[in-house]
């Protein structure tokens, strides 16, 4: 690899922008240890000065040493028309003690004009004086140029005016941000191009995705000669996201053979995406390329067949590389080549032609005609051939339950309490919780029961819950299909139930599901 690129992780700061997201303290420092164990150069933790939250966060990150990455402070130039030693965010940024400082400012002259309202000169002094101060404290500056593009196709010389204040000052790195997301490649690659020129500094690319083109403008970015890269670790940030992360750096790292984190890091890049997820309690797109469930997942026969002689048939890269894993999905229309990998994964000595294959599709082709659809159940399925091929048993009977449902009339909450019994090598355990309708409850007290005897199954909790009508036309009496996805924080994995009841399709996914953990 002939270059190194800076990862600069924005997730706790630009992500924490996001529709739905809340960091907690805990969460944001466990995702530090993941980003950190990563190998990214940076990770911006935010403004310290913006929340007790963040102050308490900043506190706590002053006893945490990491292996590999910068800790970066974020906040604004100091406001117009007083000194940077006024400015109670500088000092805020200062008392972080972080060793990097990124600082951001107005390259735009509308912005400066019409939304801060400030003339152009005293913007360029606020640049200057602000990474002149924290300079003369010996910290690392990254300058954040924002608007730079979009202030560039406006008024080109002031938008590198913006930038020449900031190295004049002795800014370490100055970025170019598309913070409104509106900037097309090419137009990325000859603006970042044109100011690698003019100035002898590291330039960086910090990419929105509103015009979904955040990963190839950075990419884009980098090809014109930008040496550090921001983003959001799995994308989403404020409106459409940033730059996904998970995506760029194999992208560089993989394609152009440009050194992003630490090579024995590379097979992490998946197992980081879900912990990230999870911690941010989305989740993950099925088909986010390298890291979704999905991005590695093949149905058509012929592409199955294709994959099982060469895998480069139909894969741009092998999955392992980066931690993710191949997928065959089951459907009615599957062939032996499809069902024959999962098959060998419970029994290597089965072949394509041995009478247990075909009596597994057959078993699937019934199913399916019941209403199961396994193309997204793999768990499931791999258990059905378990049980076909006599190398399975539950490790638990459900003997009886039973669900109550209640409607307050004042406070208009649907309240659910479930009721039930277990067996487990003949030792019987009954438990009873209360949940958020039914299913919720059903589940809390399948647990409860369950972890008197494996504990382990604290570890698991459910991350999505489908229903789908199957028969439509019988209305109430029809035959519904329960898919529901669950983690253990370390893999996912979907299980599936069929019935007229949806409490009986529910128990069934749920059952499927701790069944599928206790036996990995």
């Amino acid at each position: 690899m002939n270059k190194n690129i800076k990862i600069f992780d924005s997730t706790l700061r630009d992500g924490a922008q996001g529709e739905g997201i809340s960091f907690s303290v805990s969460d944001k420092l466990k995702i530090v240890k993941a980003l950190d164990n990563l190998g990214v150069t940076y990770i911006e933790a935010g403004n310290p000065g913006s929340n007790i939250k963040d102050l308490e966060f900043f506190e706590k990150l002053k006893s945490i040493k990491l292996e590999t990455s910068k800790i970066v402070a974020f906040g604004s130039t100091r406001r117009k028309n007083i000194s940077t030693q006024e400015d109670t965010n500088i000092t805020s940024l200062l008392e972080a003690e972080t060793p990097t400082i990124a600082i951001f400012g107005k390259s735009w002259d509308f912005h400066v004009t019409d939304i801060i309202k400030t003339s152009l000169n005293e913007n360029l002094k606020m640049i200057n004086d602000t990474i002149t101060f924290f300079k003369e404290k010996g910290k690392e500056v990254i300058f954040d140029a924002e608007h730079f593009f979009d202030g560039y196709k406006s008024n080109p010389d002031y938008a590198l005016k913006a930038l020449a204040s900031a190295v004049d000052a002795g800014a370490d790195a100055i970025v170019l941000c598309d913070t409104n997301g509106g900037v097309f490649p090419q137009e990325i690659y000859e603006i970042t191009q044109k100011v690698c020129e003019l100035f002898n500094v590291e330039v960086g690319i910090h990419c929105h995705n509103d015009c979904g083109m955040a990963v190839a403008n950075s990419i884009m970015g980098v090809k014109a000669g930008a040496v550090h890269v921001q983003g959001t670790y799995i994308g989403f940030g404020e409106r459409c996201g940033n730059a996904n992360l998970s995506t760029i750096i194999p992208n560089l790292q993989l394609k152009m053979k440009l050194s992003c984190i630490p090579h024995k890091q590379v097979k992490n890049i998946t197992s980081t995406a879900r912990y990230i997820s999870e911690i941010s309690n989305l989740k993950l797109i099925n088909g986010m390329p390298y890291v979704g469930n999905g991005a590695f997942a093949h149905k058509g026969g012929m592409h199955v067949d294709g994959v099982a002689k060469a895998s480069h048939s139909f894969e741009h890269i092998s999955p392992e590389i980066v931690g993710n894993k191949r997928r065959f999905l089951m459907s009615e229309v599957s062939g032996k080549s499809t069902v024959l990998p999962l098959i060998k994964k419970v029994d290597s000595t089965i072949s394509k032609n041995s009478p247990e294959t075909q009596s597994i599709i057959d078993k699937l082709k019934e199913l399916e005609h019941m209403g199961y659809q396994y193309e997204g159940a793999e768990a499931s399925f791999e258990l059905v051939i378990r049980k076909l091929l006599n190398k399975y048993v539950s490790p638990f009977k459900i003997d009886s339950f039973k669900t109550i449902g209640e409607h307050s009339i004042i406070g208009g909450n649907f309240t659910a309490s479930s009721i039930i019994k277990v067996i487990v090598d003949k030792k019987e355990e009954i438990t009873a919780e209360q949940g958020n309708g039914p299913v919720n409850a059903l589940n809390k007290s399948l647990k409860k029961a369950l972890e008197v005897f494996y504990p382990e199954l604290k570890e698991v909790h459910l991350t999505d819950y489908k229903v789908r009508v199957l028969d439509a036309e019988n209305a109430t009496s029809a035959k519904v299909r329960v898919l529901i996805e669950s983690t253990d924080g370390k893999k996912t994995w979907t299980t599936i139930g069929v019935s007229t009841d949806i409490i009986e399709a529910s128990l069934l996914a749920l059952k499927d599901s701790i069944e599928y953990k206790l036996m990995m």
